[in-house]
């Protein structure tokens, strides 16, 4: 059997289970591609069983009388009118019939597809409205798709497809969050698409952590980065860094420093020289963290996720959990979502890394990598290093790269892209985070010099050994 006979056959086998369980019973609305999930039930046995009402209301002027004006068509906003519209109008035609035996859902899509002259970017906002049990109050589960491949046929076939596996794992796999997540990217390419936002909220979910949700959907590898507010919240990083200029730091944060925030600060003043005051209003900080840096063998270790969260989001930073290794990716990940000025924070030592030969290990090597990074407005800003063995005292200006690469870099520094950031707090640059680390499990007070108050809780679970 082939493999596009397999995944037929388990797409179908999904639609028919659900098409038998009579305790449950929805709406089908989609709008921007067709009929796509709706269409997976219908051909297979039993549809009567599922399906209650399915709708397209492509027309602007029919979708607004149904669902109310929008400012945008394809959006989270508009799905959410959808839902609210599809899920009322169910229960109030069938809740008093048939609503002690069954639980409602209305599943619901608003799709960007492939068009006619159309060059992308292409998405889908998809939501289901559903009830835990007959008669409890609503559910919402809602994830933003992006589709990566510029076939119309192609981009339906994933819809259809994540459609009918985002019923299923929600109705039989939603108890443990590993295999939910599976579940969603069943028998599809993940080449094909990313799901870069998805949040559960309402009945039975006021306590759920859904930076836990993203976290899987990042190791899982069905989507390159997600993204954390620091009240806690998950973004759709499109929403969230629309027109914004970014300052981004990356490191493991394995514990927070002082002198994460103190380089970030100095970058943060140093790169807003260069922004409007317009600009410098909208600016945000990113931490980001390397999926890597969180594993403790195969596994995410998950307290130590939400310790370094919560204490960089206590701190109004914006954290941002990717699995990307080189910084052309993260440069060309960003650079999808604003085409504001970008600084990505560096230290001397990480500058020091990217001159050698591991990072360039992509097509074009070294150089194709520096020219993916520099696209547009990202400027790398370069905090200064001691080394403690001579005391030198080295910035972005002193800096001596390799020596084949010494050209590059001097190349880099006069066209701008390489910029010196001034650093004033030269004793937090003689410990190193390792050395922070080291002196918490050997229970050296002096720690507390070097660890913002907020941070102290991760440190005493690395004492502890938890970390």
């Amino acid at each position: 059997m082939s493999t596009e006979t397999q995944t037929l056959a388990a797409t179908q086998e999904k639609a028919f289970q659900i098409n038998m369980d009579k305790s449950l019973y929805g709406s089908f609305a989609e709008i921007g591609a067709g009929q796509e999930t709706a269409n997976w039930f219908f051909r297979s046995s039993g549809a009567a069983g599922t399906v209650a009402k399915t709708i397209s209301a492509y027309d602007m002027t029919v979708s607004d009388t149904l669902y109310g004006p929008v400012r945008r068509y394809v959006s989270e906003e508009r799905l959410k009118q959808m839902m609210d519209y599809e899920y009322t109008q169910l229960i109030n035609r069938l809740g008093e019939k048939r609503g002690k035996d069954t639980c409602f859902f209305a599943f619901c899509n608003t799709v960007k597809c492939k068009g006619y002259r159309d060059n992308g970017p292409w998405s889908a906002w998809i939501g289901v409205r559903f009830q835990l049990k007959p008669e409890a109050p609503p559910s919402d589960l809602v994830m933003h798709v992006r589709l990566l491949v510029p076939d119309h046929d192609m981009q339906m076939r994933v819809l259809g497809i994540l459609g009918v596996n985002l019923l299923y794992a929600l109705f039989y796999k939603r108890e443990r969050m590993e295999e939910f997540v599976q579940s969603v990217g069943d028998n599809l390419d993940r080449s094909m698409y990313e799901i870069d936002f998805m949040r559960f909220s309402g009945n039975g979910f006021s306590m759920f952590d859904n930076r836990i949700l993203a976290l899987q959907l990042v190791r899982l590898g069905l989507s390159e980065a997600t993204l954390f507010c620091p009240d806690g919240s998950v973004a759709q990083p499109a929403d969230l860094l629309y027109k914004r200029p970014i300052v981004l730091m990356r490191g493991s944060f394995l514990p927070l420093c002082n002198i994460h925030l103190e380089m970030m600060d100095s970058v943060r003043n140093k790169f807003r020289e260069t922004l409007t005051e317009e600009s410098r209003n909208r600016e945000i900080d990113i931490c980001e963290i390397s999926l890597s840096n969180l594993l403790r063998g195969n596994d995410v270790d998950l307290l130590d996720f939400i310790d370094r969260a919560d204490a960089l989001a206590s701190l109004g930073k914006t954290v941002m959990v990717t699995n990307i290794t080189h910084f052309h990716r993260i440069s060309t990940l960003l650079n999808q979502f604003t085409k504001e000025p970008i600084a990505i924070a560096l230290s001397i030592g990480l500058l020091n890394e990217l001159f050698k030969d591991k990072w360039a290990d992509t097509p074009g090597g070294i150089l194709a990598s520096m020219g993916h990074i520099f696209v547009n407005k990202t400027r790398f800003y370069v905090t200064p290093w001691i080394n403690r063995t001579t005391g030198e005292f080295v910035t972005a200006g002193t800096y001596r790269a390799p020596e084949k690469y010494e050209y590059l870099y001097k190349h880099l520094r006069e066209n701008g892209d390489i910029v010196e950031v001034p650093y004033f707090n030269q004793k937090l640059l003689f410990r190193t985070p390792r050395d922070i680390m080291r002196m918490i499990r050997d229970n050296d007070e002096e720690w507390k010099e070097y660890v913002p108050e907020v941070a102290f809780r991760m440190a005493e679970h690395l004492k502890e050994g938890n970390i």
